[in-house]
């Protein structure tokens, strides 16, 4: 099969255009070129489109969180947009787009950079295009990162140091816990956060900005494995064990939080729900073993969840003037899907948690955000009335479809 029929329609064509861009790229892509001649060839792949090295007035700090979580499928231009309107840039500023990635290509780089398909910088963008250079970006660029030497390479780290927005692109989360986790890389990303620089992520890059992840480091499970038992082999998390301090990168807008994607196209909220379920900590007969957050309707330390749907973007803002943090959801003015957000969070205690068993837990409350105009507070996980409750028993959800 080729890497292009594996690819959502957005991505293939973001793909081809990288193909036609072979020539560009070939310049842009000079920092590995010019290590290629001097020796080895480098551990990573690097390109980009437009200026990386033009002027960038920017802060090197923001005051307040901006987080992009994606749930996969075709890109929402919007979401780049915000992350780009947050990074400060417009135009006179300058600013650099990063991409990071374990597999794949520089296909971002054209998508994010130019206005349309003839590649101009125009201030009018169609769609299936951000127009970032129209608001003042001047790079955007894409590093392939695909082992802990290219994590820990000082180039490499150094690109993304300066980076003024960084987005995780999709593939397997378990690249991302294997090759980047406790590297300088993870230092570098978890130094951008501290600094409030904007950053997001899709499907496996969303999978890793929990505080909590699902690793999917031995394959990927199934809502009818998880809910059947919720220690199967494929339900693998991180940190492992589970401690508050929590997975990879854990921002701190994402306390006590896991996160899912792709999540009523590929019917996942069982697994969530298990997801959500191993966070709760074992509390006499009742728990998860090896849980470290309460299960509770009430208060913020409590354990949950967040599933988006394809082209689906939850914009998560820190909110200087009243100090909380909020989220909305985005889409495609084209989208064919419904582009939901859904927001999980048991009531009580999961009453059956066993290696071996089906989950049982009871009351678990299902929020659903499927409009732009609703806001919804993370940390009250307050703005949107419960949508249904479901109760995970005897390997299923009832209701069967909360979607």
């Amino acid at each position: 099969m080729s890497k292009l029929s594996t690819l959502t329609p957005r991505a293939a064509w973001r793909t081809l255009a990288a193909i036609a861009l072979a020539a560009c790229a070939a310049t842009a892509a000079a920092p590995t070129m010019a290590a290629a001649k001097g020796g080895a060839k480098p551990p990573y792949e690097y390109y980009a489109t437009g200026n990386p090295q033009a002027t960038v007035t920017l802060p090197t700090s923001y005051p307040t969180t901006s987080l992009v979580l994606m749930g996969g499928g075709p890109d929402v231009d919007q979401a780049f947009r915000w992350m780009i309107t947050r990074a400060g840039i417009q135009p006179g500023t300058g600013g650099r787009f990063v991409v990071i990635r374990a597999t794949g290509t520089d296909a971002y780089d054209p998508y994010l950079y130019y206005s349309d398909a003839a590649h101009t910088t125009s201030t009018t963008v169609a769609d299936q295009w951000v127009g970032g250079a129209s608001l003042g970006l001047t790079s955007a660029e894409t590093l392939v990162i695909p082992s802990v030497a290219a994590a820990n390479d000082p180039t490499v780290n150094a690109i993304v140091a300066r980076a003024n927005a960084v987005f995780i692109a999709g593939g397997d989360q378990s690249d991302y816990i294997n090759y980047w986790k406790g590297t300088a890389l993870d230092q570098t990303l978890r130094g951008l956060l501290a600094r409030n620089v904007p950053m997001g992520g899709t499907s496996a890059g969303l999978a890793v900005l929990g505080q909590f992840d699902y690793a999917a480091l031995g394959g990927s499970i199934t809502t009818a494995q998880a809910l059947s038992n919720p220690y199967h082999r494929y339900l693998t998390l991180d940190p492992n064990p589970l401690a508050l301090a929590g997975g990879f990168l854990a921002p701190p807008a994402l306390n006590s939080t896991i996160l899912d994607s792709h999540l009523d196209a590929r019917d996942r909220m069982g697994r969530l729900v298990t997801f959500v379920a191993r966070l709760v900590a074992r509390n006499g007969s009742v728990g998860c073993a090896g849980g470290v957050l309460p299960a509770s309707s009430s208060g913020t330390a409590t354990a949950r969840g967040i599933g988006v749907g394809v082209e689906t973007a939850l914009l998560v803002q820190g909110n200087q003037s009243t100090g909380t943090t909020t989220a909305r959801r985005v889409t495609n003015v084209s989208t064919t899907t419904e582009s939901a957000v859904y927001f999980v969070r048991p009531a009580v205690a999961p009453s059956t948690c066993v290696a071996g068993s089906p989950l049982a837990m009871y009351g678990v409350e299902i929020r659903k955000l499927a409009d732009s105009a609703t806001v919804f507070d993370l940390g009250n996980w307050s703005g949107l009335p419960v949508y249904k409750t479901v109760d995970a028993v005897a390997g299923q959800l009832s209701p069967a479809n909360p979607y």
